[in-house]
């Protein structure tokens, strides 16, 4: 009797057992039944439409939006997931103006900028457009200068646009760079551009009267000697943001280049030269180098120039893309105010890198 009464209760367990998981399955699959239901039914999307409008258009939090619907948070994040996948949502980041935010946020990601500014210059003749990046690096002074900062501006046609844009700026003092060229279309000195600078920071300039290439060598050896340019010079160590024009080694991007003599321009390629930035001339690498016309520059020192915490370069166009590029692999700038075409050159450039690294390691492996 006993274990007839044992075997029979072992049976009922068993099958008490069986419909218990009988029925977690039906429910498990009723619950997997619903969940495709709700994703595919149109109240579901209607819902997600109401939730993802709330959130983005109204700025309601997840957890008000639950509150208000009397819902989970977890189920507020279905739904807007569920918005997102149904192309329901679309986030874009749109241009502010003439100022490309989404390129500028990627220039400055893919170099590890400090700042990033891209220009719109669609359609922009190159006056008008040299006009829009003197702006846009007029604005981004007014923005990160502050009281106590030191500016150096060195003679360039970009630096001299970018002053005449300048508006009201913190109490600076500013510091001339480099001596200056005379070229057509340009009446501007670097004592003027300094001293333009300075009248709107109310802060002191420090200047000097000399040219940034001379004939001979003696002379610039002369003439570096001299007090007030030496003085002049040395106030370089003192700057905290400078703002320079970069120069590729060729014709009509360079005013150094265009400056030059034949031989000249011949021995700083056969050096490396790709570019300049006020007069310092550098190569592929970024790195500076010293061709014979360094000799005859009269400009900031090359430790003086590696130690300014901040330098924004300011160029436009696709030719100098390839000195732009070596000025940032070499830490020469780390900030840029450059235009949509030049900004796409860089974007090509870590693209054609990057396929070569990957073709390098595919051999290696």
């Amino acid at each position: 009797m006993s274990k007839v009464t044992q075997v029979t209760g072992v049976n009922r367990w068993a099958n008490i057992r069986r419909a218990t998981t009988n029925g977690a399955m039906r429910r498990q699959n009723r619950g997997v039944r619903a969940m495709a239901k709700e994703s595919r039914g149109p109240a579901e999307l209607v819902r997600a439409a109401a939730v993802a409008r709330r959130h983005y258009l109204e700025g309601q939090s997840k957890t008000e939006i639950a509150a208000d619907l009397g819902i989970s948070r977890f189920k507020v994040a279905r739904l807007l997931d569920l918005a997102h996948e149904r192309g329901m949502v679309h986030i874009e980041i749109v241009a502010d103006g003439e100022i490309d935010l989404d390129r500028s946020a990627r220039l400055q990601e893919a170099f590890g900028l400090r700042h990033a500014v891209v220009i719109d210059g669609t359609g922009l003749d190159f006056h008008t457009l040299s006009e829009h990046l003197g702006e846009a690096a007029a604005a981004l002074l007014a923005e990160i200068l502050e009281e106590g900062d030191v500016l150096g501006l060195p003679w360039a046609r970009s630096i001299d646009i970018m002053t005449h844009a300048l508006g009201q700026l913190p109490r600076v003092d500013v510091v001339q760079l480099s001596g200056a060229m005379e070229i057509p279309g340009v009446d501007s000195s670097a004592v003027d551009i300094v001293r333009r600078a300075a009248r709107l920071t109310g802060g002191s300039s420090s200047i000097f009267h000399a040219p940034l290439l001379l004939d001979d060598v003696v002379a610039a050896q002369t003439l570096r000697r001299d007090g007030a340019v030496l003085r002049g010079l040395a106030e370089a160590s003192r700057v905290t943001t400078a703002v320079v024009g970069i120069g590729s080694w060729s014709a009509g991007l360079s005013t150094v280049y265009d400056a030059a003599t034949p031989d000249d321009r011949e021995q700083a390629r056969a050096a490396g030269v790709v570019g300049e930035i006020a007069g310092r001339c550098f190569d592929a690498h970024g790195h500076l180098v010293e061709p014979p016309l360094a000799e005859r520059i009269v400009t900031i020192g090359a430790d003086e120039l590696r130690g300014i915490p901040e330098v924004i370069g300011l160029v436009s166009g696709r030719p100098k893309a390839c000195a732009v590029g070596a000025a940032l692999r070499g830490g020469l700038v780390n900030a840029l105010v450059v235009d949509t075409v030049h900004a796409d050159a860089l974007f090509e450039d870590v693209a054609s890198a990057t396929r070569l690294l990957d073709a390098q390691g595919a051999a290696a492996g």
